[in-house]
């Protein structure tokens, strides 16, 4: 007897309708040099210019779209190093509920800004020594707050997911699909939408050498943790992989690979020479990969999530300069 997934082709499709005229249906982009430099096709789903900058406010307006009308009017509580923080103000501000939201104290001022901006309220802990779990759970209970974690919400990888199928609706067929990985959310929902739009698609995760605990936990075959990661990947800076993205994860995604923060780096410097997009550090990591040949062989035809765009211009100058 096999187990009914957590999650969805269909369930994916549900969140590209809910989401439709509300986030963004972002660009793909096309580089000759970058094809040419990797002996591939290579198609860039752009999540850079998503609203808040990333990914993270498909899967996060998905979450706050399902909540009960009692739901929203008590508020919404999660926790972020940024991005999903921001997603969870502005779903939360679209669908006139608040949100309170836990962030790491050295996360970029830009971000926190970003969310304050958003309408949010903030509370800091320190990533090094708390649980953001555990303190994220009680700051919701106390408050009866609606908790919508980052990544660990089965309507969070749903929408995440709209992105692989919005690529893979624009570009037809693909053999293969490089995405980051922090919690296994964007990878988990994008794996679900492309094997179940083509089985044989080969699925590529990528994380920070200093926070590889997906790949050791794929290969130890349970979740294992990591020491907090220090890299300038922020938005993967992830000590475990997701208790519900992570079985998903098991199933679909057919390897992890690792890349440097030098290699981010340069990702970075040539996606704003070449391609006049700048990119996180983060967002920059499954390019990254291609970049420095971390993949041990390029499908012919790639789709490359880039996962967002969040940085300030001193913080920009200073990692390419």
């Amino acid at each position: 007897m096999t187990s009914t997934p957590l999650v969805t082709l269909d369930d994916v499709r549900a969140a590209a309708a809910r989401i439709k005229g509300v986030a963004h249906r972002t660009p793909v982009l096309r580089s000759r040099t970058l094809d040419a430099r990797v002996g591939a096709e290579v198609f860039l789903k752009c999540e850079n210019f998503q609203r808040i900058g990333a990914f993270k406010f498909r899967g996060a307006y998905n979450a706050v779209a399902r909540l009960t009308p009692g739901q929203l009017a008590k508020g919404i509580a999660s926790f972020s190093s940024g991005n999903h923080a921001q997603a969870i103000a502005l779903a939360a501000r679209e669908r006139g509920s608040s949100a309170v939201i836990l962030m790491p104290e050295d996360t970029p001022l830009s971000k926190r800004e970003a969310a304050e901006g958003y309408g949010a309220e903030i509370v800091t802990y320190d990533r090094y020594s708390g649980d953001r779990t555990a303190i994220g759970r009680q700051l919701a209970a106390e408050r009866d707050l609606t908790l919508i974690p980052p990544y660990d919400h089965p309507d969070v990888i749903a929408g995440q997911g709209t992105a692989a199928l919005e690529l893979i609706e624009e570009v037809g067929t693909l053999d293969g699909l490089v995405s980051p990985v922090g919690g296994g959310g964007l990878i988990a929902g994008s794996a679900t939408a492309a094997k179940g739009l083509n089985a044989a698609i080969r699925v590529i995760g990528v994380e920070p050498e200093a926070g590889d605990d997906t790949k050791r936990s794929l290969e130890a075959g349970h979740r294992v943790s990591v020491p907090v990661p220090r890299t300038i990947a922020d938005g993967q800076a992830i000590e475990t992989p997701g208790e519900l993205t992570f079985p998903i994860n098991q199933r679909l995604v057919d390897e992890v690979v690792l890349v440097s923060d030098d290699e981010i780096r340069a990702a970075m410097r040539f996606a704003f020479e070449r391609l006049k997009i700048v990119i996180e550090p983060s967002g920059a990591t499954a390019l990254a990969a291609l970049l420095a040949g971390r993949l041990p062989q390029v499908p012919p035809r790639v789709g490359v999530l880039i996962s967002g765009g969040n940085i300030n211009t001193g913080r920009f100058a200073e990692l390419c300069g």
